[in-house]
């Protein structure tokens, strides 16, 4: 029963947090207090923290303690390769997919640059908004070459490309390339997203490639600044070549 009394109090901070009962900046109670109130040893309410502090509720400040941060805004994984409908089940909010457009064209000057392919190469062009809890906050626009994904239909753009892929097509996707800016938002941008008064944009573009490292989509996703935090977990590998430097 003990093993498991730090994901209980993990689950009790983690409704405070989102239901809004426990505001950003909160201070949480001491190790010791907490120790005290579910009667537990302190080793076990860390693993509790640190549970919080890794799913992005917590900041734990050495000889200060541990902070409540603000959630208002979604994770989105910088590393990895996460599609749209992985990450909306993960959070665990209301969502839907709405597509405008499914058409296989020509790749053009532009594109078949960022694909590294010939102008006149088919592509499919995905243009889909994300809306989540009733607000359109993600716009992307997905060029993927036609003769590697055949048989896309709108039905399947607005599920999941990569499960189809996947699935159906068994395709092993295997690695992205992605540059992050941020950019003035476009006529597209205005039209497809729900900006209010927001004048920039946070563009994730990137270059997917198979297991044989055939680059086969470019992506660009459009976000809104004030609904996302990028994350990245990076790790400083031991380096014994500084000697005494």
């Amino acid at each position: 029963m003990t093993n498991n009394i730090y994901w209980t109090l993990y689950k009790d901070y983690a409704d405070q947090i989102e239901t809004g009962a426990l505001q950003p900046g909160s201070k949480l109670p001491s190790e010791n207090e907490l120790a005290a109130t579910y009667q537990i040893t302190r080793e076990t309410v860390r693993k509790g923290l640190n549970l919080l502090a890794q799913n992005g509720y917590i900041h734990k400040v050495k000889g200060k303690g541990s902070f409540v941060l603000d959630t208002g805004r979604m994770n989105f994984p910088v590393t990895g390769l996460v599609s749209y409908k992985e990450m909306a089940e993960r959070i665990g909010r209301k969502s839907r997919t709405i597509v405008y457009e499914t058409e296989c064209v020509p790749a053009g000057d532009a594109i078949a640059k960022e694909l590294q392919t010939r102008p006149d190469r088919l592509v499919w062009k995905v243009i889909r908004s994300r809306e989540i809890e009733g607000e359109r906050i993600i716009l992307d626009v997905d060029y993927l070459l036609a003769d590697i994904v055949t048989g896309l239909t709108r039905e399947i753009t607005g599920d999941s490309i990569y499960q189809y892929l996947e699935q159906e097509l068994h395709l092993k996707i295997s690695y992205s390339k992605k540059i992050i800016s941020v950019e003035r938002a476009t006529t597209m941008d205005q039209s497809y997203m729900d900006l209010g008064s927001d004048t920039h944009v946070v563009v994730v573009r990137g270059y997917v490639h198979l297991e044989d490292t055939t680059l086969f989509q470019y992506t660009e996703s459009r976000h809104r600044l004030d609904k996302f935090q990028f994350v990245d977990f990076a790790r400083r590998e031991s380096n014994h070549d500084f000697g005494d430097k």
